[in-house]
């Protein structure tokens, strides 16, 4: 019995693979270590048959030296991709970190191996906030979708210009911040000015001693105001999917 086997498309599955499994092990949420390593395998390697149709259109099988140079090209892809996705949402992490810093709960801080995030009870707790909203508003699917189209952007084993990530990257970090400091920002400033009150109080009654209530009072207009940025974060998670999705297909074109 002759079976013929395309190598051009075996080839094409093994490339795409590598790239969705490069981004997926970086990109959030799916880089979370809750999700185990052999679903993240077959997730990358179901999508990678699903777009091999159209993928391998353009691709020609190479040699063996070609194929192995496209290998490191597209692990290269996926990862740049996944870094650009989790430089986005590291904004949700930054307000909460921002959160802890001016509400005194940065002595809590504590290393997470499950989501890998470093930081205290706000960082944490806005970090797993992002990623469960991302899952049950179906978030997920549009950075997938946007990860299928990038193959559009960026062609397989095409490699890509370093220009163009590095520019997103830029951009990226900048637009972190700034959408932390809107998150955390009125709770911020708040704080701010409960610390502004005590000190006009401690030069107004220097017996009160003022700051000795400035910890119990920020902690608990942390805890009740937090409640505000919480109601504010599912339009801030839609907001930043829709970034994710637009940074990722903005790379190559």
């Amino acid at each position: 019995m002759n079976i013929p086997i395309d190598l051009g498309t075996i080839e094409a599955v093994a490339l795409a693979s590598l790239r969705m499994i490069a981004f997926l092990v970086i990109a959030p949420p799916f880089s979370y270590n809750g999700i185990p390593a052999q679903i993240k395998g077959m997730l990358a390697i179901g999508l990678a048959i699903a777009v091999a149709p159209n993928v391998a259109a353009g691709y020609h099988s190479a040699d063996t030296g070609a194929f192995v140079l496209d290998l490191l090209k597209e692990l290269a892809v996926g990862a740049t991709l996944g870094f650009l996705v989790y430089l986005v949402f590291a904004a949700v992490q930054s307000a909460g970190n921002l959160v802890d810093l001016f509400g005194g709960f940065q002595l809590a801080q504590a290393y997470d191996p499950q989501s890998m995030v470093n930081g205290a009870q706000f960082t944490r707790m806005f970090q797993m906030t992002a990623l469960a909203l991302l899952f049950a508003s179906g978030g997920y699917q549009l950075i997938i979708g946007g990860l299928v189209r990038s193959f559009d952007a960026i062609p397989l084993a095409a490699g890509i210009d370093l220009a163009d990530p590095v520019k997103q990257m830029v951009s990226g970090v900048g637009q972190m911040f700034l959408a932390a400091v809107q998150i955390a920002g009125p709770l911020i400033v708040v704080l701010f000015l409960a610390d502004v009150g005590l000190g006009l109080l401690t030069r107004v009654a220097p017996a009160l001693n003022a700051f000795s209530l400035g910890f119990p009072l920020k902690i608990m207009l942390t805890v009740v105001l937090s409640g505000v940025l919480f109601v504010a974060l599912p339009g801030v998670v839609e907001g930043l999917t829709g970034t994710a999705v637009k940074t990722m297909l903005g790379v190559g074109r």
